[in-house]
């Protein structure tokens, strides 16, 4: 195969792996790195909330500037520099105003580098026949280490260790994506035209899938911003919350490993609905999981609620989306899941403190909506997704 005579996909790999070090850094732990700062759980949400705001306005900006130079590794490479910057910036200043600014800046530039590395992974499948799961598992692997290494920076009371752990991260991932080759696609750039974009992106049935596969994502919400304090204030050490998120990430890894032979018998849209189902099932009995093993026995189900949506929605727009605005439909299913997590991070903290289970009560019943929603559209996108696959498969 190609691919083994290159080694382009482990070079791929390499660069979700970067990336992904620095999230799995970010995830778990800021919350904590921002409550260390002296910010109350109303601030922490504020902070993250706002931010992912910032992020919603600038990742489609961003990765439809990368699709319409034709430079998605130089983007990568100049994303990756600036949220350094703004990094840098967090650890050199104090107090809340400063941690907006500066957390707003952070993920304004490093969220598109996601649907870059994903647009430039989907180029390498196409030209190579490389399996993007494998491609991607690396970044899941990446984002274990980080747990693993994050819950003992933070253990040991060093938050500034962390956020240079983050740096790291950051600044590698711009240096792998400047070092990768380019990958032509002249025909479908010429097919598309050179500044108009795709005419699916206007379609209310893409706009339907936007809104479902980011409600998806976003029912992560109360996990990504609340889980590590609902843990702590549950008496679970901070050493074993690093292997609670290792342990969810790894079934993760399992699926992407296993993606490949199962689409042969499932679909996108089934993949999303199987993801709808486990988050309904996870989020439902999340507060009810009172010691280390029912939650490490729910954070299994992680590989369904974010594997198996991940897959289904970048499986879907690579159906549907022409290569040329690749980068383009991705940033839009970012942009969707961001704008539905800040909503979901804005009502967590005053739900939070209520009561701590609320917000991933919330979370189930969003799921249930999704699912809802993918049955009733379903006849409907299969149709249209058929229609436009046959149309892409059938220009190419």
């Amino acid at each position: 195969m190609p691919e083994t005579k290159t080694g382009l996909p482990g070079w791929v790999g390499a660069l979700f792996a970067s990336h992904f070090l620095g999230f799995g850094l970010f995830l778990p732990f800021f919350p904590l790195v921002l409550e260390a700062r002296g910010l109350t759980v109303d601030e922490i949400g504020f902070v993250l909330g706002l931010s992912t705001v910032v992020r919603i306005a600038a990742n489609p900006v961003l990765t439809n500037l990368s699709d319409r130079t034709g430079r998605r590794r130089i983007s990568i490479f100049a994303y990756s520099v600036l949220s350094g910057v703004f990094l840098g910036g967090f650890a050199a200043t104090s107090g809340i105003t400063s941690a907006w600014v500066t957390v707003a800046g952070l993920m304004a530039f490093w969220s598109p580098i996601v649907p870059l590395c994903d647009a430039y992974a989907l180029d390498v499948v196409r030209n190579t026949g490389a399996d993007y799961a494998r491609m991607r598992l690396w970044g899941s692997v990446a984002f274990v280490v980080a747990n693993l290494v994050g819950g003992w920076l933070v253990s040991v009371g060093s938050p500034l260790l962390l956020v240079a752990g983050l740096a790291v991260s950051v600044l590698s991932t711009g240096v792998v994506a400047i070092c990768l080759p380019g990958q032509a696609s002249r025909h479908e750039e010429e097919q598309a035209g050179p500044d108009k974009p795709a005419a699916v992106f206007r379609s209310p049935w893409f706009i339907a899938v936007l809104w479902i596969g980011g409600l998806l994502q976003a029912t992560h919400a109360a996990y990504y911003g609340f889980s590590t304090i609902y843990w702590v204030s549950a008496g679970i050490d901070k050493l074993s919350i690093g292997s609670l998120w290792a342990i969810g990430v790894v079934a993760e890894i399992a699926l992407f490993y296993v993606a490949k032979r199962l689409n042969t018998r499932f679909g996108p849209l089934q993949f999303l609905m199987i993801a709808a189902g486990g988050s309904i099932v996870r989020w439902g009995l999340f507060p009810f999981a009172e010691d280390l093993v029912a939650i490490a026995a729910l954070q299994i189900l992680h590989a369904i609620s974010f594997g198996a949506a991940h897959l289904g929605a970048v499986s879907l727009l690579s159906k549907v989306v022409p290569r040329k605005w690749s980068a383009t439909g991705q940033g839009l299913l970012s942009t969707s899941s961001g704008l539905q997590l800040a909503l979901g991070l804005a009502i967590c903290g005053p739900l939070y403190n209520l009561n701590p289970g609320y917000p991933f009560w919330v979370m189930a019943l969003a799921a249930a909506v999704a699912l809802a929603a993918l049955l009733l559209l379903r006849p409907l996108l299969t149709a249209k997704l058929q229609a436009e696959g046959d149309r892409l498969s059938g220009g190419s």
